[in-house]
């Protein structure tokens, strides 16, 4: 997939979202860098309503990599604390509540991320229609939990990294295996970014960083960043110190804590 842009590994990246109500890519960053409200509309604190924050949370970090400032607020929750317990274990960084609609101090641009329903939302454009006033809407498919899914502090960063797996557009349920499976890479993942931390440190490759960019610019890819870990993991040519820093960097959008056991001795 190739990155937008000037090919430079170091050019400003260009953050682009698929604007729900047109269909349509849309900048998300605003041309003159203004502060930009990301806005989380949670109805319930279910599985649905933390796979909306969490894409809102994944937003916010993709939009400060980029220089951007970002307000962010959440609105419409019903259970707002079990929803920011809950988020607060998925390590999803507050929100303040909503104090009213009207635009921030500077306000360039509003991105409202919210479950995807069959009625279109209040303010909602047809098909080919321009953004306007309102902002850009991004929308995500329902999630469902089984019961027997744990969802402890332990559990907590596998439940991020399975809710990430998959694309925000696809209706998700997930189970036990599911949870395991996350457990597992989590696990992998932290124990070879703590040995390659003991190697002489190396640059990220540049086709690696443009690829990094060039998933998350696009509509927020974020299993396409993860593809992008996997294939540095194996890569015969990326040295370790850099697979180190690659990790580390992908890591500031994922959220995942990938360096956490840096210096906790040899993993299990």
């Amino acid at each position: 997939m190739p990155a937008r842009g000037p090919s430079h590994a170091y050019a400003q990246p260009v953050l682009r979202i698929t604007d729900a109500r047109t269909g349509d890519p849309v900048t998300a960053t605003p041309a003159r860098r203004g502060l930009t409200r990301v806005e989380a509309r949670v109805e319930r604190p279910d599985a649905t309503g933390l796979r909306v924050l969490l894409t809102a949370d994944v937003l916010v970090r993709a939009l400060e990599i980029g220089g951007t400032p970002v307000w962010t607020v959440l609105t419409g929750t019903e259970g707002r604390a079990e929803l920011r317990a809950r988020a607060r274990s998925l390590g999803i960084r507050p929100f303040e509540d909503e104090r009213d609609s009207g635009p921030g101090l500077g306000e360039a641009q509003v991105l409202s991320v919210r479950a995807r329903t069959d009625e279109p939302a209040d303010g909602a454009t047809p098909a080919g229609g321009a953004a306007g006033a309102g902002g850009l809407r991004v929308e995500v498919a329902p999630a469902d939990i089984e019961p027997a899914v744990a969802q402890d502090d332990e559990s907590a960063a596998a439940l991020r990294l399975a809710l990430l797996a998959r694309p925000r557009g696809e209706e998700l349920r997930l189970d036990a295996a599911d949870l395991i499976d996350a457990e597992n890479q989590l696990k992998h993942w932290r124990g070879a970014v703590a040995a390659w931390a003991t190697r002489p440190s190396g640059p990220i490759p540049d086709p690696v960083r443009e690829q990094l960019r060039a998933a998350w610019e696009d509509d927020l890819d974020v299993p396409a960043v993860l593809g992008v870990l996997r294939k540095v993991e194996t890569s015969g040519t990326v040295p370790d110190g850099a697979r180190f820093e690659t990790y580390a960097y992908a890591d500031r959008l994922l959220g995942l804590e990938l360096t956490r056991d840096i210096g906790r001795g040899a993993p299990a």
